[in-house]
């Protein structure tokens, strides 16, 4: 009940914070983006509220239990993803003027026909990670209350669609930067009293390469990722590695946060302080899968390894002590699912109302409604699937298509209508249907069950090189140049 009661207070509070955006989301720009008046700090802390996500508190730690350490490069890559967004889209995004990713590809392009390709890709990408989120809700709340999966799941929803649909991205920013302090808060204090309970003979257990639990073998400690076990390490690494750094640059709800920043300059500080603030947390959830090794390797045998951080304290630490950290761990978990949903649903509601249907502000809140009930309906049926998979599918399909067409298209004069669209259809053909061909199939190569588990090795190059090819046989239009120095020019 500790937990129920703790997730219910962060609940109430979510409401009553994101009921504050209310009087100021009266139109569009209002709705989309603040009227572009966020300040620096309060962005960066929601951008990474918004960021740390499933994959991050439950998902992370939980591959960690199964896979190993080389899990850990996840983290590596969701941060590194920020030192690319700095170096290369936060600062000309702002300059361009958009609200969204398809925004900003209607105003290069001048073609609103790759408008709406991009608001259907959008919708992809957010299903995707929308998915992850709402299965970790469902799974969390079924641990500490017993309820059936699909109530969080729900709940969730219900929840997050209605803080979203009231206030748009004042809300959202407000609500994610106090979520963010939650999750640090309580995924952190939990873990280093862990460190410190476990004593350090544990600690030793956790790093040795041979241990006779479900969850270790002397590949284990091999500090590289291999997908689903089939012997590519390097492969493995690099396609995730690929995905997760480049598919930051192109999440429409990373890029739509920049647009609320005042200036261009503005932009660029918030993304170096996101760096430092993802740099902080992810020290954590290595604590969580480590430990889990040694104190819940049955886990792995019930295929559950994305539960090890909320379980974990309980195994460690019984009684009631155990509870209150079991408490913690559940509600900065749930904090993560809020926070993640609300940035996803807004970018989500953009794609389908401003770039795919037009209207106003209350198209953009039925949006809003519409776009977390799929999500629900996707999600009741995902119990099984790893949250870090689902959410290392989104990166994949972003950064084979929305990554080429923003690097391309602010750094590239040559780019075409032609070369955007057949990049962009060929990266999320691709990626998507590499996905699912996973989800559905058990590949008899090695080769392919990487290739088709994490595709972004394959499907980012090709993207690329078909936006290259097919725009150097086209002509640019007029004004390419114009609009590329617009997004430099201060």
């Amino acid at each position: 009940m500790t937990a129920v009661t703790a997730i219910g207070l962060v609940l109430t509070a979510s409401l009553v914070i994101g009921l504050y955006g209310v009087h100021a989301a009266r139109t569009s720009p209002d709705f989309l983006v603040a009227s572009r008046r966020i300040a620096p700090g309060w962005n960066a802390m929601a951008i990474a509220g918004e960021y740390v996500s499933a994959a991050s508190v439950l998902g992370l730690a939980g591959l960690m239990l199964k896979d190993g350490i080389g899990a850990m490069w996840y983290a590596v890559g969701f941060t590194a993803g920020y030192v690319a967004v700095v170096a290369l889209v936060a600062g000309p995004m702002r300059r361009s003027g958009a609200f969204t990713v398809p925004d900003f590809a209607e105003y290069r392009l001048g073609s609103p026909a790759i408008r709406k390709l991009c608001g259907v890709i959008v919708l992809v990408i957010m299903w995707l990670y929308l998915v992850p989120q709402f299965k970790g809700a469902g799974v969390v709340l079924s641990l500490v209350s017993g309820t059936p999966y699909w109530v969080g799941v729900v709940l969730a929803g219900l929840v997050v669609s209605a803080s979203i649909a009231v206030g748009g991205m004042r809300s959202a920013t407000y609500v994610q930067a106090f979520h963010y302090l939650v999750k640090l808060a309580f995924i952190a204090v939990p873990a280093i009293y862990l460190i410190v309970h476990v004593g350090a003979e544990t600690r030793a257990d956790a790093l040795r390469p041979v241990r006779e639990t479900g969850a270790a073998a002397e590949d284990w400690t091999r500090p590289l990722i291999d997908i689903q076990g089939a012997g590519l390490p390097l492969l493995s690494t690099w396609s995730v590695l690929l995905a997760t750094t480049l598919g930051a640059i192109g999440l429409p709800h990373v890029i739509m946060r920049f647009h609320t920043s005042p200036t261009a300059r503005a932009a660029r500080r918030v993304a170096v302080l996101v760096i430092g603030l993802l740099g902080l947390f992810y020290l954590f959830p290595a604590v969580y899968g480590l430990l889990g090794r040694v104190l819940t390797p049955h886990l792995v045998h019930s295929n559950a390894t994305d539960t090890v951080s909320v379980v974990l304290p309980g195994a460690a630490v019984p009684g009631t002590l155990g509870s209150v950290l079991t408490a913690l761990v559940a509600t900065g978990a749930f904090a993560a699912f809020l926070s993640t949903s609300s940035g996803l649903l807004l970018a989500l509601a953009g794609g389908l109302s401003h770039d795919l249907f037009g209207g106003g502000v209350t198209r953009l809140r039925l949006a809003v409604a519409a776009g977390a009930l799929v999500a629900v309906l996707l999600s009741l049926p995902a119990a099984h699937l790893d949250i870090n998979v689902v959410v290392g599918w989104a990166f994949a399909v972003a950064a084979s298509t929305f990554c080429p067409l923003l690097v391309l298209g602010i750094w590239w004069t040559r780019l075409t209508v032609a070369g955007a669209a057949a990049g962009l259809a060929t990266g999320v053909v691709t990626a998507t249907g590499a996905a699912v061909l996973s989800a559905v199939m058990q590949p008899s190569s090695a080769w392919l069950t990487v290739l088709l588990a994490q595709p972004a090795a394959w499907t980012v190059p090709l993207a690329f090189l078909t936006m290259i090819a097919v725009s150097l046989r086209g002509v640019p239009a007029d004004w390419s140049e114009r609009a590329v120095l617009r997004l430099h020019a201060p």
